[in-house]
């Protein structure tokens, strides 16, 4: 069976263009996970790679299947030059690690909280994990290999986290929508709310 991460870096690659750095991280107990960054403007996107590598098991199965099971990555995207967000490197690996280390199941919808800022200064310690398909297409790999799917990622502040877990993510989409949020800016303050 051939390794998915060389087709997974190939397809961010095609999507996003040159890397301009990466960095990698490896958590005891789990494989290293690589972030990979591209810039294009003012925009700077964060890739995770690793991942994918092994598929997401349902945590209460007796023995986790080596094949079969939902594969993702995670991308960022932020506008560049306003907070110092290269160091939200150590919080994707983090995120990306959850599936080997928490047996999570990162799907969109879901809400990732590291438990501190996302970098230094962020007014945002957790991320909606959005619908796939729209930035970077799904990886189909061959059967029986569910394809890899690339996640974007919304920073949420403390408050909207909150708010999400009563309303729902749709809710929350919708009121970022309503009011005109761009969801890229580092900086920026928390939706209102009532």
């Amino acid at each position: 069976m051939a390794d998915v991460l060389p087709l997974v870096e190939a397809r961010l690659r095609t999507a996003l263009g040159e890397p301009g750095a990466r960095a990698a991280v490896t958590f005891l107990g789990t494989d290293r996970i690589e972030v990979l960054r591209f810039q294009e403007g003012d925009i700077v996107r964060y890739a995770t790679l690793g991942m994918s590598a092994q598929p997401m098991n349902d945590p209460t199965a007796v023995v986790a299947d080596p094949v079969k099971g939902a594969r993702a990555e995670l991308v960022l995207s932020v506008r560049a030059g306003i907070a110092d967000t290269d160091k939200v490197l150590r919080s994707l690996a983090v995120l990306a690690a959850s599936p080997q280390v928490e047996g999570l199941i990162v799907a969109p919808g879901a809400s990732l909280d590291v438990g501190e800022p996302l970098w230094p200064g962020a007014p945002f310690t957790s991320v909606l994990v959005a619908e796939p398909g729209g930035l970077v297409e799904d990886l189909e790999l061959d059967e029986p290999l569910d394809p890899v799917r690339f996640l974007p990622l919304l920073p949420m502040t403390p408050n909207e986290a909150a708010w999400k877990r009563v309303h729902g993510a749709q809710a929350l989409q919708e009121r970022w929508l309503t009011n005109g949020t761009d969801l890229r800016d580092p900086a920026r303050r928390s939706v209102p709310l009532e």
